[in-house]
């Protein structure tokens, strides 16, 4: 794996953080794949493509006045044109309501392909574990 493109892709999801900080759809636009496939922790089962992947972070807009976004202990790898990765994200901010909201750390994992010379988000999921006996997600556990 080059250092040259582990800095790439990095860069790639520091732009998904740094869109989400910003409110701004049109940065989150550009690290994803147009036919981006996103199993995200909200219905559907999945989200197709790059406007499927935008309505999602824009229901996040509606729902927050400031957004931020952590992610701890990126994990990468790389082979050719196609990369994965995996980390613990938390989504956190203020609602639109004025309340504090701390948020959760989720599992994500990135699938990526290089496409026409730069990484792109192919896919991406993100979940909670569950307790198995109750069927509950179990959303107070941290890295």
């Amino acid at each position: 794996m080059s250092a040259h493109e582990e800095a790439a892709i990095r860069g790639q999801i520091e732009k998904v953080i740094d869109g989400l900080r910003a409110k701004d759809l049109d940065i989150l636009r550009e690290p994803y794949a147009s036919d981006v496939v996103s199993f995200d922790v909200e219905p559907p089962l999945q989200h197709v493509g790059i406007e499927a992947k935008l309505a999602s972070w824009a229901r996040v807009f509606q729902v927050f006045e400031t957004v931020d976004y952590e992610l701890r202990d990126l994990t990468l790898s790389i082979g050719g044109d196609v990369a994965f990765g995996y980390a613990f994200g938390r989504l956190s901010g203020t609602m639109r309501n004025g309340v504090a909201a701390a948020g959760m750390w989720v599992r994500v994992t990135y699938g990526l392909r290089k496409i026409d010379g730069s990484w792109r988000i192919a896919h991406d999921q993100v979940s909670v574990p569950f307790d198995i006996v109750s069927g509950t997600g179990v959303v107070d556990l941290e890295p």
